[in-house]
């Protein structure tokens, strides 16, 4: 995904001074280019490091990812999780897929995800509503941003984390706030007047932002 809140420049020095990819993350960025103008779906190499470090520090085991293209971002996870983790990752596309499940046998990740097919809103209303999940991540149709975000927060953990992507939506939601960019400033606004979370806008990518469900304190709102 090319930068949107760097020059070409910076964003150039800034892979080359994170933890580098390797040979199965550029086989898939190859990959990836192949299916065109939507190649810009994928998440930034900078994000997939971030994202699998936050995994790792947040010893995460359970993980769910809306939205899975041709996998980057599940990779990126995955690797940050232990070898008995899970990843439960969403889409709707079987030729995107199909990549990333390529990438994933590569990786030697396959066993820790679980690829389901369908609507992604299906996926989650049909999961236990116990808080037991670590990690998420939403990276689908921005129109149901909302919705999947009501879904996960009662499943997270105290604690647990939610990352969203394109926050920013190409500096929209200041440049076009009435316009392009209010689906997502409305969704924004959302997140900041959550009483059930803490929430803090990364300037990485599009923008992301990362959620913390607080613990289950009686004297907090």
């Amino acid at each position: 995904m090319r930068p949107t809140l760097v020059s070409e420049t910076l964003h150039e020095y800034i892979v080359e001074n994170s933890l580098p990819v390797d040979d199965v993350q550029r086989a898939l960025m190859e990959r990836t280019a192949t299916v065109g103008d939507r190649a810009r779906m994928r998440i930034g190499t900078p994000q997939g490091t971030f994202f699998t470090l936050l995994a790792q520090m947040m010893s995460a085991r359970k993980a769910i990812e809306v939205g899975t293209f041709t996998g980057y971002s599940a990779l990126s996870i995955a690797r940050g999780l232990p070898a008995d983790g899970h990843l439960l990752t969403c889409d709707v596309s079987e030729e995107w897929t199909a990549i990333a499940q390529e990438a994933w046998k590569e990786a030697g990740v396959s066993d820790r995800i679980e690829l389901r097919l369908g609507p992604a809103l299906d996926t989650l209303r049909s999961l236990p509503t116990d808080p037991e999940w670590d990690l998420a991540f939403i990276d689908a149709d921005k129109a149901n941003y909302t919705a999947y975000y009501e879904e996960l927060v009662p499943r997270m953990r105290p604690g647990g984390v939610i990352l969203v992507d394109n926050v920013l939506w190409f500096s929209t939601v200041v440049d076009d706030p009435e316009g392009e960019g209010a689906p997502m400033r409305a969704f924004n606004a959302h997140v900041a007047a959550d009483p059930r979370v803490e929430a803090v806008i990364l300037s990485i990518g599009d923008g992301v932002t990362v959620v913390r469900k607080r613990a289950q304190d009686p004297g907090r709102p």
